[in-house]
């Protein structure tokens, strides 16, 4: 029998699996690719950012809550997921910034931190390794955490002298990160919505981006069409109903305008140990034959040991 695919997407708290390449997991996962969402912390210092659930009830138990949170989102999508155990460091406000709290994930050293995801990672032996940049999509110290130990275990989880203790070594044979938020995309959902004769809510962003200059859409090496798949994606995302305002700016644009005018997820191709030409629209480019994605499975085979979802 073939060898199962295997895709992992290591990301820093529930919902980010949700907002980051979620269309890409659950089309993946519909074609017989094995998923599994790595989340590094439970969020337990997020905030409620939907107004509806601002509430002392929930606040109490957020810790629980968002993992009730994260277990509706991966059956939406049809994916594995495994935690990590690291505190959630929450994102500091004020000028001067405030220490981050002790213990919490943003202050693990790298190197010892990503001795878990080594074991994971050689476990679960994923064809493809998907996680944020080194500004961690954005300057969250968890989501730059997340960058750092993805990155040292993806270099350290084929070699057998590094983490000896943490399993058979396995080398994954590409590394992308994710690019969720261009200047050309909510360009174009802009300019969507507008000929749509909708009001947009992306003028003020789109300015701001001319003002500050960082966009990263030139990084971009592999565009993943999903378009089919935005509205699980949309399902994961309102799952987590502490973190997301269905009637706020996440949903303005319709899905018939998104699947129009940015039908894919994009990405961009760091490490490769296999032959794939750029720019590429599948993932799995070099691994293996397009057609079936199916075959032996996580925790079926010799040495795909592991814990399953919890």
């Amino acid at each position: 029998m073939a060898e199962q695919l295997r895709l992992m997407a290591v990301h820093a708290h529930p919902d980010d699996e949700s907002s980051k390449g979620a269309a890409t997991m659950a089309k993946y996962a519909s074609e017989g690719v094995q998923v599994l969402v790595v989340t590094c912390t439970g969020g337990e210092r997020g905030s409620v950012l939907n107004p509806k659930m601002d509430r002392p009830d929930v606040w109490e138990n957020i810790a629980e809550i968002r993992r009730g949170e994260m277990a509706a989102a991966r059956a939406i999508l049809g994916v594995d997921q495994a935690w990590l155990g690291f505190v959630d460091s929450g994102l500091p406000e004020g000028d001067p910034l405030p220490p981050l709290p002790d213990g919490c994930f943003g202050l693990e050293d790298p190197q010892a931190a990503a001795g878990p995801l080594v074991r994971l990672m050689r476990e679960f032996r994923p064809h493809v390794v998907l996680t944020y940049d080194e500004e961690g999509g954005y300057p969250h110290p968890d989501h730059i955490m997340c960058h750092k130990i993805s990155v040292v275990a993806f270099e350290g989880a084929g070699d057998p002298e590094q983490f000896p203790e943490m399993g058979e070594p396995w080398q994954p044979p590409k590394l992308y990160y994710h690019h969720s938020f261009t200047r050309a995309k909510f360009q174009a959902l802009h300019e969507g919505m507008v000929l749509a004769g909708l009001e947009s809510p992306y003028q003020e962003m789109l300015d701001r981006w001319a003002d500050e200059g960082a966009d990263k859409g030139h990084r971009i090496s592999t565009r993943v069409e999903c378009a089919d798949f935005f509205p699980l994606r949309d399902d994961a995302l309102r799952a987590h109903a502490t973190q997301v305002d269905p009637d706020g700016p996440w949903f303005r644009a319709t899905l018939e305008i998104q699947q129009r005018v940015w039908p894919t997820e994009d990405y961009e191709l760091v490490t490769s140990h296999v032959e794939s030409s750029l720019p590429e629209t599948d993932l799995f480019a070099g691994c293996a034959p397009q057609g079936d994605r199916t075959g032996v499975r996580w925790g079926d085979a010799d040495g795909c040991r592991g814990a399953r979802a919890e």
